[in-house]
C-alpha cells in the first residue's frame, strides 16, 4: 500500500508531457520521438549502418520522410543524394525541403510540411544557417512540436550540433585551450543540458569542448566521430552507434577552474574532469552519469 503521507501524486497533461510528483523529486516521462545524433562522413555507400538505423525508426513512424537542407551551401545536390540513399533503404516517401531564409520559415506551408513529417533529418553544412532562419518562426515551432510528439529528427555534422540549446559554432580547437578555444551561440532547444560537437578526433576538438564545458560544468560535452552517432532516447540516456567512439566529458565534479580569470593568451585550468571514451554498444545515462556496458 502507497504511504500517502510521503507520496503526492499530481498528474498532468502539458506539452505531451505526464508529471509526477512524489516526496523524491519529479519524474518526468516525456512523449517525444528518438533523436540521432551522426559526427558527420557517415557511410553512404557500405552497410550504411546509422543511415539505416534512422530509417528502420522512420519506417514506424508511417510518414514521410522530410529532409533539410538549409545548412548546406549545395542544399540542391545534397538533398538529392540523400534522398536517392533513404529510398534505397526503403522509405518511399522522401521530400526535401530548403529553408534558406527567415520568410520561408515563417511559411504555413512548410510549417505543415514539418509538423506531419515520420521523421526529419537535418543535413551537414552550417548551424548558423539553421538557428538563424529558423529561431523564433512557424517552422521552428512546427519543428519543436513534431519532436515532442513524437517525430523521429536526426543530424549529421552542423545539423548534428543545432539541435542542442547551446551549440559550439567554430573555434581553434588543435591547440591548448584558451579563450579562442571555442564559440558558442543558442541552438535550436530540442535537447537540453548538452553541448554537441561533431567531426570530434577527426579535427582535434577535444580542447574546444572542454573549454565549452568549462563555461559551464552543468552541461554535458558530447564528442561526435565521424560515422559515428548518438541515439537519444526520452533524453535519458543515448546509444552510440558507428565504427568510431563517441567523447563524453562531465564538468560536474570540477574542483578547480581560472575560466573568469583568463586574459589574453593564458591557458586554462580544469581539475578533476570526468572523461569517457565509448564505442558502439555503449550507452550513457545523463540523469545518473554512469556508463552502460554492453
Amino acid at each position: 500500500m502507497y504511504n500517502w503521507d510521503r507520496i503526492r501524486a499530481i498528474i498532468y497533461w502539458k506539452y505531451n508531457c505526464i508529471y509526477l510528483e512524489d516526496g523524491e523529486g519529479i519524474l518526468v516521462e516525456k512523449v517525444r520521438g528518438s533523436l540521432l545524433l551522426i559526427g558527420g562522413a557517415e557511410d553512404k555507400e557500405g552497410e550504411k549502418k546509422i543511415l539505416k538505423r534512422f530509417a528502420s525508426l522512420v519506417r514506424e513512424k508511417d510518414s514521410y520522410l522530410l529532409i533539410l537542407t538549409s545548412a548546406a551551401s549545395q542544399a540542391g545536390q545534397v538533398g538529392r543524394e540523400y534522398r536517392e540513399i533513404f529510398q534505397e533503404l526503403g522509405i518511399e516517401d522522401v521530400k526535401i525541403l530548403d529553408i534558406d531564409s527567415r520568410v520561408e520559415a515563417m511559411s504555413p506551408e512548410n510549417a505543415g510540411l514539418l509538423g506531419k513529417a515520420g521523421g526529419i533529418f537535418f543535413t551537414g553544412g552550417d548551424q548558423l544557417r539553421i538557428t538563424s532562419n529558423f529561431g523564433g518562426t512557424r517552422a521552428y515551432a512546427a519543428l519543436k512540436e513534431a519532436y515532442e510528439g513524437g517525430t523521429v529528427v536526426a543530424g549529421t555534422s552542423a545539423g548534428a550540433s543545432a539541435v542542442s540549446t547551446i551549440m559550439i559554432v567554430g573555434g581553434e580547437g588543435e591547440d591548448s585551450p584558451r579563450l579562442n578555444s571555442v564559440r558558442l551561440a543558442a541552438g535550436l532547444g530540442l535537447l537540453e543540458g548538452v553541448v554537441i560537437d561533431q567531426h570530434f578526433a577527426q579535427r582535434g576538438r577535444m580542447n574546444r569542448l572542454l573549454f565549452a564545458v568549462a563555461y559551464n560544468p552543468q552541461i554535458l560535452g558530447i564528442g561526435i566521430d565521424e560515422d559515428t552517432a548518438v541515439e537519444f532516447q526520452e533524453e535519458t540516456s543515448f546509444l552510440v552507434h558507428g565504427s568510431r567512439t563517441v567523447t563524453v566529458i562531465d564538468g560536474r565534479g570540477i574542483s578547480h577552474s581560472n575560466i573568469s580569470e583568463l586574459e589574453g593568451e593564458q591557458a586554462l585550468a580544469l581539475l578533476n574532469v570526468k572523461l569517457h571514451v565509448l564505442p558502439a554498444g555503449y550507452a550513457y545515462n545523463l540523469n545518473t552519469g554512469k556508463v552502460i556496458i554492453p
